[in-house]
């Protein structure tokens, strides 16, 4: 059996992760691999780019493979949303890997069958691989729907990525008329991502895609498909790893992978708003820093709040003036 479902393969400088998980995408025998690669920030690095590239020269069953190789180092968020720019200019639809998301084969089958189920609908933007609920079965379905579009082993469709507001270019105005409040019922939550959307008007904004990628869902009403069995583990935790931490890896790191052998759809199109909040809670709330960590990232949100609100009460350029 092939996969009908092109697979986007998204790697950079790990070559033996990135073994690992494209045995997997060989088992499920793609017939199109759209591979996208980041270049080395320096010269030490590549030669480890090189090897990890080199892997998929292993392909060896009938598939059209499509390369899209940086030579120079473009950094987590203008590579990952550059290369799907590029790969959903081919396909209108996609399975997504990361090079430390190990799927089972249940997620293959998981994304192809949701992707022709869902794909005139234009509630439906993601179809996600990663259960956090911890062993809690929600609705009467093989999956539930939810605000979280989770992005460790994903799919999507053209008309949806197409929409992607990589710089939150409509993030100010969306701000204004307090339309968060609308997406998320905790005013906590609202807070916490009102501070991560805000950084990306700033230069300290970090070197990410997925945060857009969450605003651009949430600003267009997208819902996103959970299965209620996790099917794609993260085993890139570690000292190599960009943006994953060691508090998040106790409870996000290497979960166990199951299967899902036949589809039940739920009965409803309803978000489920309890298993979200159990998200941020579980996830979101508890993944601060720890320790003394803990106590300069709180001291920073403080000084970030007190800085937006100086902005807004006296202009840019006043305040600039001030704490120059």
């Amino acid at each position: 059996m092939t996969l009908k479902t092109p697979v986007i393969f998204l790697i950079f400088n790990r070559p033996k992760f990135t073994q690992k998980v494209f045995e997997e995408i060989a088992k499920a025998r793609p017939e199109k691999l759209l591979i996208v690669a980041d270049g080395p920030r320096n010269e030490k690095e590549f030669f480890v780019c090189e090897e990890t590239r080199k892997i998929i020269d292993r392909v060896n069953w009938p598939c059209e493979v499509l390369t899209n190789y940086s030579e120079s180092n473009l950094g987590c968020g203008k590579r990952v949303s550059s290369g799907l720019d590029w790969a959903f200019s081919i396909v209108e639809e996609a399975i997504i890997l990361e090079d430390d998301c190990l799927p089972s084969q249940s997620f293959f089958h998981f994304c192809n069958e949701l992707l022709e189920f869902y794909r005139d609908d234009q509630r439906i933007w993601v179809i996600g691989s990663n259960n956090f609920q911890n062993g809690q079965w929600r609705g009467n379905g093989s999956y539930y729907f939810s605000r979280y579009n989770h992005v460790w082993g994903w799919a999507t469709w053209r008309r949806a990525w197409q929409q992607y507001d990589g710089e939150l270019e409509t993030w100010p105005k969306f701000r204004e008329l307090k339309l968060l409040s609308s997406v998320l019922e905790d005013p906590k939550e609202v807070n916490y991502w009102t501070s991560i959307f805000d950084s990306f008007l700033t230069e300290e904004k970090i070197d990410t895609w997925d945060c857009q990628w969450t605003y651009t869902c949430w600003s267009n009403s997208g819902l996103t498909i959970l299965p209620n069995v996790n099917l794609v583990s993260n085993i890139g935790f570690g000292p190599e790893s960009t943006h994953t931490n060691h508090s998040s890896s106790k409870i996000l790191g290497y979960i166990a992978t199951g299967s899902i052998d036949k589809i039940k759809h739920p009965s409803f199109i309803v978000r489920d708003n309890i298993a979200d909040a159990y998200t941020f809670r579980r996830i979101f709330d508890n993944c601060e820093p720890e320790g003394f960590g803990r106590v300069i990232w709180k001291i920073k949100v403080v000084l970030g709040k007190l800085k937006r609100r100086a902005i807004k009460a006296f202009g840019q350029n006043i305040w600039l003036k001030l704490v120059n």
